[in-house]
Parts: C-alpha cells; structure tokens; sequence
C-alpha cells in the first residue's frame, strides 16, 4: 500500500473510538518491527521521523525506506515529521515525499503560532501533504527541544477553535499534563480540559509523552476523543538496551552484523503489539 496521509489515517478515529499509533524511529530495524508487528495485528500507524532523525538518515533515505515498507503491507502507513521547528527543512520534507508534517511553533506567541502553522499548511497543501500543530507546552526533552517545568503550559480551551479556524490543520497536539521522556512522578492528567477541547473541535487531538502514562490514563484519552498518540523515548530505551545485551551474549567471533540488530527488530514489534492493544486500533487497518 503507498503511503498515506495524517488526515487519511485519522479520520474515523475520534468516532470509533481508537487512536492510531505514533512511533518515533531511528534506523531501519526499529521501523520494520513496528511495521511487522502492525502489519500483524491489521492496525494502521504512523512512523515519526524527528529532526535529530532526519539529519541521522536523510530525507530521501527515509522516504524510500518507510515507503518501500509501507508498499510490502497492506495496511495504512503515513510517515510523519515529528516536532519540526525549521520551516526550510519542513518544506524539504515535504518535498521529499513525507505524507505528514508536524510545525511546532508552541513556543512563540499565539498569534505568531497561527501565522507560522498558516504558512506551513498553504505549502504542504500543495503536495496534498498533512500538517500536525501545537497549542500549550508540553514539558520535558523532546531531543533538541527542552521545555522545563516553569515553562510548560496547558492548552487552553478557548484558544483552540480560533486556531484550528484559522490554520486549518489536520491534527492538533495539545498539552494536557503529558511530558515528553521518561516521567520523575506519575503524570497527573486534565481529563476535564481534554473533554472542553473535544467539545470545541473536531479536529483529531494528539497526545505527546506517552512514554509513562498508565495503561488506563491511555485508554481514558482515547474514550474522550484523542486520535494519535505519540511514543518515542520508549522505543529508544528498548533499541538502546538491546543491543548492549547482545553485545554481551553474543560470541566475540561473531562478525556478522545482523546477530546483533536482529532482536532489535522483535523488541521494537513487543512494544508496538502493547500499545496497538492498548489503543485500540487492532483490526482497523
């Protein structure tokens, strides 16, 4: 199957009440497990490229490497750039064949926010392209961008119709207690705000920093109306922690490559197969 967009993947979402799995990856054995295992369970997904990825592996390269994967299985695949801040290397991406694209311009102004997402989505329209913004903060590390705790904000409610009117975009990720890497304290959730921006727009809502929530704070987002649901810090530990295992098990004679990456692949679909259960979004491919 080629390659589809955010808007495509979304949208029976909110009203089936499922979200559609959003996973960060860095090389190619961590994107092929995610792929296998949600090719297995017939659910549809999202591979997030962040910027620290894209300057790792290359535009074109990811492009030709998720859309050779997403062409080997019949099942929804959009390739998304995640948490962009340079609306050059958005445009490049574009360009290059990414189906969706994240603007995060949270940390200006409002009025600056509509007017950066504005111009992001006039560009991206043109190659039928989807785009993905930020209202609030959302603390925490997400690679290059480091919001502390002072500085994270929630959404706020009455900000949304305005922005989404104006903007026009496809997805909107709002701030709502989650914080991107590893928690220090169990997250602390507005489920109420969730409710009041569902209530105000029917745009599909994302949730950032899902590495940590609980089991049931997930699937309470998804009942209120949460569409997309990122995990990125999660998937790394796991990549990270696998390899070191195997460098310690694994003969020093053995020489090949693949006996060291190849369990990455099966941790990276162990993870994926939770979270697909947990999201709902078995059997929706």
């Amino acid at each position: 199957m080629s390659l589809v967009t955010l808007k495509e993947i979304l949208k029976y979402t909110r009203e089936d009440h499922y979200a559609v799995p959003a996973f960060n990856f860095n090389g190619y054995e961590d994107a092929q497990g995610m792929v296998n295992c949600a090719d297995q369970m017939r659910s549809p997904i999202i591979l997030m490229a962040s910027m620290g990825a894209t300057k790792y592996i290359g535009l074109k390269q990811i492009v030709g490497m998720i859309k050779g994967m997403a062409e080997s299985v019949d099942i929804p695949v959009c390739l998304h750039l995640d948490h962009a801040t340079d609306i050059e290397l958005i445009k490049a991406a574009v360009a290059a064949g990414f189906t969706s694209v994240m603007i995060d311009a949270s940390k200006k102004p409002y009025e600056e926010n509509i007017c950066m997402t504005k111009t992001v989505v006039h560009y991206a329209k043109q190659y039928g392209c989807s785009v993905e913004a930020e209202l609030g903060r959302i603390g925490g590390r997400e690679e290059h961008i480091l919001v502390d705790d002072m500085s994270a904000a929630l959404t706020d409610p009455d900000a949304v119709p305005r922005f989404v009117r104006e903007t026009q975009v496809d997805a909107l990720a709002v701030a709502i207690g989650t914080t991107h890497g590893f928690y220090k304290n169990e997250p602390q959730l507005d489920f109420e705000r969730l409710r009041e921006i569902v209530a105000l727009t029917k745009c599909p809502l994302v949730l950032h920093g899902g590495t940590g929530v609980s089991e049931k704070d997930f699937k309470k987002c998804v009942e209120i109306g949460i569409s997309k649901i990122n995990v990125g810090t999660e998937f790394k530990a796991a990549f990270s922690h696998t390899i070191r295992s195997a460098v310690n098990d694994i003969s020093e004679s053995e020489i090949d490559p693949r006996y060291y990456m190849k369990s990455v692949k099966t941790v990276c679909a162990d993870v994926t197969r939770t979270k697909i259960e947990i999201f709902g979004s078995s059997n929706r491919a």
